[in-house]
Order: structure tokens, then C-alpha cells, then sequence
């Protein structure tokens, strides 16, 4: 074996610069807890929520520790399934459990290319209607019931996904941390309509506009989701206990799929419902959302020098333009989430990111290009990145925010602020860095 000694430098030899690069996972436990200051009622409730959260579903609920409403498709067995990392509440963890998830009970799926152990937990979803240029943009669920013991008869074919793939019409999104949950849905949407129109004058030199996603109910600012399409923490509940899982549910209480044979439960198989007293018990997707309103939000780790330069240097480039560092929510019902800074480093709003990110997928009047800046909040510790799990490096994220237009879509808004980043000394990168994996 040949070693190599270590030669010093000659005189007047300089070191090779050092390269920005993304930290890493930090170490600790930022983020799972309940918000200071619940009544020890809330403090149940989010205890119950927690549990429920984590439970896996069967088809009927026969097998032991499971509730029922598997299927006839889907993408996980349970909400911490997707929402695990770096505790129960956050995103995908670093062994995605989808892979178990599709042969337990004796499933007969196939495990798609785009799923593997060390990747993102992935849903699928098609941007037009297989060989047309119509719309679609619906999840399309990776796996079926067909073959589980519990789903005797049933015989469903997962989508074709490769063919997806090879005619361009496969997307990915990966699961959002759901941290500070209920502080989110407690800012006014006068805050975020004020935040919005704040620095005009900065925000049209760089190219930022940003608008928000609105109800097309009453009209008022929406705030869940990748593309900020949901209202509420109980929507987004039981969107994707519905979706993802196929539980239905009060709020969605139709099955996705209605192949005959692989219906085993009345609908909805989530639901209010009454003791013998008459006393009322709470749904599952009451409970997810009581669990998420009640989850705090993430603690940064404590500052250093290069965090604090870092900080100064993610204001002075102008990422704050859109990721907000924080806001104060208004007045609650829950005592424990009024008047309560939230840090979420995001203004909640929907923003043009060009080519390099559109996913060609409409949801609520967010275009196919458009997404709601990401909460950095809990960034430190999160392995994914970017609403499809392109990338596990920070730095690569950060650079796929810059994106040109075409005839359809116009220019990412984040181009100069990207620009102005590119032009930092790697010095100056790494504080930037530091500081992102710190929150």
C-alpha cells in the first residue's frame, strides 16, 4: 500500500478554499412536544391524538392493534408512516416504511423504481390524464388491498407507473411536517395579507410577488399543503387519512376506488360517534387534527457565531422576503396558541418557482409552478427536501429555487435571491448553511 505523507505548504502557498457545504442532520430533539400551557384536558387530548396518530389501519380491523379502512388503495398504514422525522409530527424517515407497508398481510404489490429504503416517503401523482393533455393531478395511490388476508377477493392493479414515467406524467410529493400546526392556522389573515404587501418596493426589484391561496368558500387565505390548498388542519386530516391511507371519512365519505369485491366496511369508516350514555366521542381525523394544533413548534439549537452570521446574511440576500422569520397569532380559543410568536421562517403564500420545479399541478388557484414557501422551521433536522425529495443536500435545495421560465410559466421569483447567494464568499455560504441547519 502506497501512503501518502502530509507535505506542508511552501511559503506563500495558499490553502485551497474551503466549499460550502450543507452540515448535515443536526443531533438533539428539536421538535414532537406538546405547546406550553394546554389544560391538562388539551393535554389528554393531545396524548390521545398522538397515539391514534400512530396506529396502524387494517382493511376490516381484525388484525390486533389496527383500525379499520385500508384501502382498496393506498400509499401507508398510518400517519406517522409519513410523518416520523425527527419525531412523530415531521417528515420522512431515513428507512421509508412504505416498502413493509406493501407486502404486510400477504399484499401482492410491486415495489415502484421511485420507492426505496433510504428514500423519501412518496405519493404519485399524474399532472394529465394517461395519453391526453386533459388535467388530472390526483394522487395516484402506489399500492392495493389485492392478496392481504383481510381483503379476501379482492383484485385490484396498482397504476402503471413506469409508463407514467416514460411519457413524462409522473410527479412526486413527500410528506410536510405538520410541527406548529395549530399556530399556523391561528395568524390572521390580515398578518399575512399585511406581510404580503410589506417591502413592495424590495420585493419588485428582485422579482418576488406572491399571493395567497384562497377558500373557494369564503375567500379566506388557505395555508396546508404544498400549494397551500387546504384550509384547515381538520381538512388536511381528513384529506389524507382518506387519501393516503383510504379511511373515509366525515368530511371525505366516499371510497376511491369502488372495484366491486374490495369494499369491506360501511362508510363512512371514521366517524363521530356515541357512548351509551350519549356522550359524544370524537372522530380519528378530530383527533390528528387536536394533535397537530397542540404540537409545538421546533426549537432552534442555540446560536453561534456563524449562526448569527448566517442569519444576518439570510435577511440582507432577501430570503426573508419570503421566508418570513415569524409571525404572532391572534387571539385563540386555545389559550396556549393566542398571541404566540410563531417562527416559521415562511409567509405562507404561493410563489412562481419556474421549469425546474413545476410539477404541472393546480390545486386551488395555486398554478402548475406555483408553491407556498416551505416553513423552515424544524429544517436542521429534516433529511428530504423540496416537495418531491429531489435532494438530501441543503445546498443542492437552495439552488433548485433558481429556474427560468417559458411561454407558460414565468421565471422562478427566487432568481436574484439565488443570484446574490451564488456571489457569497463560501465563507459566507457556510454561516448561511449553519444557520438553516440550526433551526
Amino acid at each position: 500500500m502506497l501512503l501518502l505523507a502530509l507535505v506542508p505548504l511552501a511559503a506563500g502557498q495558499a490553502a485551497a478554499p474551503k466549499i460550502a457545504r450543507d452540515p448535515g442532520v443536526r443531533e438533539g430533539m428539536a421538535a414532537g412536544s406538546a405547546i406550553a400551557g394546554l389544560t391538562p384536558a388539551q393535554q389528554s387530548f393531545f396524548s390521545t391524538g398522538l397515539m391514534q396518530f400512530r396506529e396502524l389501519v387494517s382493511v376490516t380491523g381484525s388484525v390486533p392493534n389496527t383500525r379499520k379502512g385500508l384501502g382498496p388503495t393506498f400509499n401507508a398504514q398510518s400517519c406517522a408512516h409519513c410523518h416520523s422525522q425527527p419525531a412523530i409530527g415531521g417528515s420522512s424517515p431515513a428507512v421509508n416504511p412504505q416498502i413493509g407497508a406493501a407486502i404486510a398481510q400477504g399484499a401482492a404489490n410491486l415495489i415502484p423504481s421511485f420507492i426505496t429504503a433510504r428514500g423519501p416517503v412518496r405519493v404519485a401523482r399524474f399532472p394529465y390524464a394517461p395519453g391526453t393533455l386533459q388535467p388530472d393531478g390526483s394522487v395516484h395511490n402506489l399500492f392495493t388491498i389485492t392478496g392481504r388476508k383481510d381483503a379476501p377477493g379482492c383484485k385490484l392493479a396498482q397504476p402503471n407507473f413506469q409508463q407514467a414515467a416514460d411519457s413524462g406524467n409522473l410527479i412526486f410529493r413527500i410528506p410536510i411536517p405538520v410541527f406548529g400546526g395549530g399556530l399556523i392556522e391561528s395568524i390572521p389573515d390580515s398578518a399575512l395579507l399585511a406581510n404580503m404587501n410589506a417591502d413592495a418596493a424590495t420585493k419588485r426589484h428582485l422579482g418576488i410577488a406572491g399571493r395567497p391561496n384562497l377558500s373557494p368558500n369564503d375567500s379566506t387565505v388557505t395555508r396546508f399543503g404544498w400549494k397551500a390548498q387546504n384550509k384547515s388542519l381538520e381538512m388536511f386530516a381528513a384529506e389524507a387519512d382518506n387519501v393516503e391511507i383510504g379511511v373515509t371519512n366525515e368530511l371525505f365519505p366516499n371510497e376511491l376506488d369502488g372495484t366491486p369485491g374490495c369494499q369491506f366496511n360501511s362508510t363512512p369508516e371514521d366517524s363521530t360517534s356515541f357512548s351509551p350514555d350519549g356522550t359524544i366521542l370524537p372522530s380519528n381525523i378530530v383527533r390528528f387534527a387536536g394533535f397537530m394544533r397542540f404540537l409545538d413548534q421546533p426549537r432552534p439549537a442555540p446560536s453561534t457565531p456563524s449562526t448569527v452570521r448566517g442569519g444576518q446574511a439570510f435577511v440582507q440576500i432577501g430570503c426573508a422576503l419570503c421566508h418570513t422569520p415569524s409571525f404572532t397569532t391572534g387571539q385563540s380559543s386555545v389559550a396556549a396558541l393566542s398571541n404566540v410568536q410563531a417562527n416559521l421562517f415562511s409567509d405562507l403564500l404561493l410563489h412562481h418557482m419556474g421549469l425546474g420545479l413545476a410539477d404541472n399541478v393546480s390545486q386551488g388557484i395555486a398554478h402548475g409552478d406555483e408553491f407556498r414557501t416551505a416553513p423552515l422551521w424544524g429544517l436542521g433536522q429534516r433529511i428530504f427536501f423540496l416537495h418531491d425529495g429531489r435532494t438530501a443536500d441543503l445546498l443542492q435545495a437552495i439552488e433548485n429555487h433558481s429556474s427560468r421560465g417559458d411561454h407558460q410559466y414565468p421565471d422562478s421569483e427566487a432568481n436574484a435571491v439565488i443570484d446574490a447567494f451564488r456571489k457569497l464568499p463560501e465563507p459566507e455560504k457556510q454561516d448561511l448553511l449553519n444557520f438553516l441547519r440550526s433551526l
